[in-house]
């Protein structure tokens, strides 16, 4: 079965309106469900939990549905929801990993790192496992830059609404992200 072709304005007047709003909410969940995951799994890296937050993010979508106005594409509020679900996320581990041990930076990219390899659906060769150490080394921000704008292709402008930032600083951010993993794979070969 194929997914009906929508428009953005479609889906958000049915979306907005009471009498359609469960069918056309299923119809969200339907186009933007693999999308989500996978800008989840990027920043969690592993499938239990990307899939656990993908399902919260459209629980909590759909109980902010009332709420969302259209002044955004639906796809840019649902990355919004998702990206705020998986930082909230990663700050309670991190928050409960410093009830144990102190950790840094380095201390959380060794944890993901661990995860991903523990992670049962990850089959990555070396070439990805460096790429993917290279940018669990970038601060935080320039992870999320990253990976918006690399695997999702997200355009600046949408980025820009997603997070909050310009879009002269994010294209400064997606710059030294991509200068430093560059060198980063580089020096270890």
């Amino acid at each position: 079965m194929t997914t009906p072709l929508i428009t953005e304005e479609e889906l958000q007047r049915q979306l907005a309106e009471p009498s359609s709003r469960r069918v056309a909410f299923s119809l969200v969940v339907r186009l933007y469900s693999k999308q989500i995951y996978w800008q989840i799994r990027r920043m969690v890296y592993s499938h239990e939990d990307a899939d656990d937050l993908v399902q919260n993010t459209f629980i909590k979508a759909w109980e902010a549905i009332e709420g969302f106005r259209g002044e955004a594409k639906v796809s840019t509020w649902l990355y919004r929801i998702a990206t705020y679900e998986a930082l909230n996320f990663l700050k309670k581990r991190r928050s409960e990993e410093e009830h144990r041990i102190s950790p840094s930076e380095e201390a959380d990219a060794a944890y993901l790192l661990s995860r991903l390899h523990a992670d049962e659906y990850f089959d990555a060769d070396e070439v990805e496992e460096r790429f993917q150490k290279a940018i669990l080394t970038l601060p935080a921000k320039q992870q999320l830059v990253f990976r918006l704008r690399y695997y999702d292709e997200m355009p600046y402008e949408q980025m820009s609404k997603l997070t909050g930032t310009s879009e002269g600083a994010l294209k400064a951010s997606y710059h030294h992200a991509h200068r430093k993993i560059l060198e980063l794979l580089g020096a270890e070969e």
